[in-house]
């Protein structure tokens, strides 16, 4: 089920949350709505569900408009933060719950909730209550409530949040795997750049309502269009300094540097810290303010005209607290930014 946004706005009051949407989510895919705190993404997340109304625009389901239709009719399944589960209920009464609601025979809706415990891997759990569960436990019963009515489409509202770090690696993979097996159409919310790029197919990067690039994840990546883009996606992140081009040469702390074939301009400078090769000849300087192991590699924070930047080297070159370094970046691998506005320059 192809979903679709057309022209979507929502405004709460002086507050425009959601600002003029256009965007496809394919069939079958798990796409991602990724960004800061306040981007827009739940909102447009309830945009679909039918919980907010919009103030201006259309939403599709295939070829039929939503817009109208309340949440109970659209076909969606949707999984909350904080589970929403009911907490007098045992596991299989809380997957059952919805089935029960449409007037189903309580036999067939047993069975539905046992297919569903099944799928997400807790049908020996179905007789326990939710405080009885850990909270990746709770999860996959709100995910099987959710997939019980056999919705056209499934959103997932920050549903790793309140998972410790182990806990949240392992229910992304299961959350891959059901939506892989059952192939419904999911939309993913969160602000965790990890989750969205480990299990997405599509990512649909946000900032203040308005949708900044839409790709596959490594193509978001290596190629951002912006700088917010680029600063989001990454960890640790990029590194961005300030820099000129003169004569078609980019300078660095008034050191001569890459050739760049760009009109003469400021400009910042955005690269990798996984990029970074320790060169003699290289054509950039760093002095370097601390050296940390991490398993096979080096990370060493430099300072470039009082900049801070990162490089993940190989732990086999020795470094030092103090080392003034030169290197070059791998294949080339930059990113030039318009000084003021962020946008990528090519």
């Amino acid at each position: 089920m192809e979903v679709r946004l057309e022209g979507l706005t929502k405004k709460f009051t002086d507050v425009v949350a959601v600002d003029n949407v256009s965007v496809v989510f394919p069939s079958g895919k798990l796409t991602g709505l990724l960004g800061p705190s306040g981007c827009g993404k739940s909102t447009t997340l309830f945009l679909l569900a039918g919980l907010y109304n919009p103030t201006e625009g259309k939403i599709f389901f295939g070829d039929e408009e939503v817009t109208e239709i309340p949440p109970e009719k659209r076909g969606i399944g949707l999984v909350f933060q904080n589970y929403a589960l009911y907490p007098h209920m045992s596991v299989e009464k809380n997957i059952m719950f919805p089935l029960e609601n449409m007037k189903m025979p309580k036999a067939e809706a047993k069975q539905i909730a046992y297919e569903m415990a099944k799928l997400v891997q807790i049908e020996e759990l179905l007789d326990r209550k939710p405080k009885q569960l850990s909270g990746g436990q709770q999860q996959r019963v709100a995910i099987a409530r959710a997939l019980a009515k056999k919705p056209r489409v499934l959103l997932l509202d920050e549903p790793l949040s309140n998972l410790d770090a182990r806990l949240r690696l392992q229910t992304r993979e299961e959350i891959k795997r059901i939506q892989r097996e059952t192939g419904i159409t999911t939309i993913f919310v969160t602000h965790d750049q990890e989750e969205a790029m480990s299990i997405s197919d599509q990512i649909i990067v946000m900032e203040k309502g308005i949708i900044n690039q839409v790709d596959l994840p490594q193509k978001l990546y290596n190629d951002p269009i912006n700088l917010f883009v680029a600063k989001f996606l990454g960890n640790p992140p990029i590194n961005v300094v300030e820099a000129e081009i003169v004569n078609k040469v980019l300078v660095v702390n008034n050191k001569k540097t890459i050739k760049v074939d760009l009109p003469n301009q400021k400009v910042k400078l955005g690269f990798r810290p996984e990029d970074v090769r320790i060169d003699p000849n290289g054509p950039l300087e760093a002095n370097i303010y601390m050296v940390e192991m991490v398993g096979r590699d080096t990370s060493i924070l430099c300072t470039i005209n009082n900049e801070k930047i990162r490089g993940i080297i190989d732990s086999e070159i020795e470094v030092n607290v103090g080392d003034n370094i030169k290197f070059d970046l791998r294949k080339q691998r930059f990113y030039l930014f318009e000084y003021n506005t962020g946008a990528r320059l090519r």
